[in-house]
């Protein structure tokens, strides 16, 4: 027995569950520049992003991940717990940045996933007893597309061969099997508290980031990896993407994807210990200072201050 459960975008936030599809089904439709409506999917863009997006973009722009993200993305909830998602910033009228006129997107060749979808809509769906993602599809029908009367009829199959979609969904898999897991587990995963939500947004968006984070020395004094995964995660961005969604299991789920040095949590506990006592200390010596000021005043009507 299936216990399917759908991860669906917003144009199907409805009662009424979508038709679905898979990669055998045939749709009709042709985008081109000759096309009445071409640019107007652009032109009104809603666009989530997932993290080899981001990469690709980024590093198509010659960026820096806190520069990309703050000129290019606006940030919006993934679910009711506040797990951090990014979408596309968009002009005042709602256009994409991208849009270069008549041109058409000026990142075509490492545009989003959702835009190398349109117009259909990617269902990522599980079954009973676990949490891999098996992709389905939907088909989006908007008042304003004219490519659904254009005549070609392809494959979904084919489509996202066309389209450049199999490397973004195989690398981005991995994230949208966390996503769905997170989804789908309800009050027994429980709600991440505010640095594991911090960590989840680093290690999903913000690269150069994570590729500090993992690399300094606190990193390596707690977690056991061995030298060739920093060697490659200090070059490679796809293999910094991939520790980094090791990382977000750990830090949501409890998962032991990347092992810890022996003594490694009790060294943080008792590094943790001498703060917290000279916080209590520093506390106490002002409470104390306070009080003697307070009694100064009371006798002698002097203060230090």
């Amino acid at each position: 027995m299936s216990d399917e459960k759908f991860d669906i975008p917003d144009q199907f936030a409805s009662p009424a569950v979508p038709e679905v599809l898979t990669e055998d089904s045939v749709i009709r439709f042709r985008c081109h520049k000759d096309i009445s409506c071409f640019n107007a999917c652009c032109r009104h863009a809603d666009v989530t992003l997932a993290p080899y997006d981001v990469i690709r973009l980024q590093k198509h722009l010659g960026m820096h991940s806190d520069e990309f993200l703050k000129a290019h993305t606006v940030p919006f909830q993934l679910d009711a717990d506040g797990v951090p998602g990014i979408k596309m910033r968009t002009d005042d009228n709602g256009a994409c940045l991208f849009l270069d006129g008549a041109n058409g997107c000026s990142v075509y060749e490492h545009r989003p996933t959702v835009c190398r979808y349109y117009p259909v809509a990617l269902l990522n769906m599980r079954e009973e007893n676990t949490f891999e993602v098996r992709q389905q599809y939907s088909l989006i029908r908007e008042e304003h597309c004219k490519g659904h009367e254009e005549a070609r009829e392809i494959t979904l199959r084919n489509y996202r061969r066309e389209q450049g979609i199999e490397e973004y969904d195989e690398l981005n898999k991995a994230w949208y099997e966390l996503i769905l897991k997170k989804k789908s587990g309800g009050p027994g995963i429980g709600k991440p508290n505010e640095m594991s939500l911090q960590l989840f947004f680093m290690a999903s968006f913000n690269f150069d980031m994570l590729r500090k984070f993992v690399l300094s020395d606190n990193f390596k004094a707690t977690y056991s990896l061995p030298d060739e995964t920093y060697a490659e995660v200090a070059d490679d961005d796809i293999a910094l993407m991939k520790l980094g969604n090791r990382l977000m299991r750990q830090a949501l789920f409890g998962e032991k994807t990347i092992p810890e040095k022996t003594g490694a949590w009790e060294k943080r506990v008792e590094k943790r210990k001498e703060v917290w006592m000279a916080r209590a200390k520093a506390e106490i010596e002002a409470r104390n200072a306070r009080t003697e000021d307070e009694m100064r005043q009371e006798t002698t009507g002097c203060s230090d201050n």
